[in-house]
């Protein structure tokens, strides 16, 4: 059963994606040029922008990352980012109003995944198991453990190194109590290998993966 938790939704689409995140991102799968500035504008804001700012940024970014979809409605690597610009603007709000933008946000990575399973390095499945974890279940939401499971587990099959799908997937196993395994998920993560071109997005998620890390093996340690 998915465990309501509203407390961990605003912290958890900040950090998404998605699909926080920087999500994953081969060298050899870089979007079109449209696509990179939404990309490598979200990552200036997750990880420089001020605090008190960065709603206001992401409101402009939404509506830049939906212009590139209205552009490119068949482009996966859009809707991809798309969807995480709008899991970021739902954690920056918070609360249940949140819900609704990360309902919109599923749909971007469904249709993605709909278009191309595999773009991005399975950026859809991160992305979307990370919404199936964090999000609320029901009644007040649409969160499930089980689909979370799924879709973090088939980004790993298809990108088994990324630094996102192991970060996301160390998350879900540590709020399943399963701090074993979130320890080698983390550790995973933060040995991942670099990405050209996404050096802001690495450090921060490194960094993030480096203190979650921490927490695990402190609890591990006071059993």
């Amino acid at each position: 059963m998915h465990i309501t938790r509203p407390d961990r939704l605003a912290a958890a689409l900040l950090a998404v994606v998605l699909v926080a995140p920087g999500l994953a991102l081969a060298d050899d799968a870089t979007p079109a040029a449209p696509v990179t500035a939404v990309r490598d504008q979200w990552a200036q804001i997750i990880y420089v922008t001020p605090k008190a700012q960065r709603a206001s940024a992401f409101d402009a970014l939404a509506r830049q990352a939906a212009q590139v979809v209205a552009e490119r409605p068949q482009d996966p690597d859009a809707l991809i980012w798309d969807g995480i610009v709008r899991s970021s603007l739902a954690g920056e709000r918070g609360g249940l109003g949140a819900l609704s933008l990360a309902r919109q946000a599923r749909r971007d990575f469904e249709s993605a995944l709909a278009l191309d399973p595999t773009a991005l390095d399975g950026a859809a499945h991160v992305s979307l198991g990370a919404l199936y974890d964090q999000v609320p279940g029901w009644p007040i939401g649409f969160g499930d453990d089980a689909k979370a499971r799924t879709h973090l587990q088939r980004a790993l099959e298809l990108a088994p190194a990324d630094i996102d799908a192991n970060y996301f997937y160390g998350e879900f196993l540590r709020g399943q109590g399963d701090l074993a395994g979130a320890a080698a998920a983390f550790e995973r993560a933060i040995a991942a290998p670099a990405r050209s071109g996404r050096e802001t997005a690495d450090r921060g998620r490194r960094e993030d993966a480096t203190q979650k890390l921490a927490d695990v093996r402190a609890r591990l340690a006071s059993r």
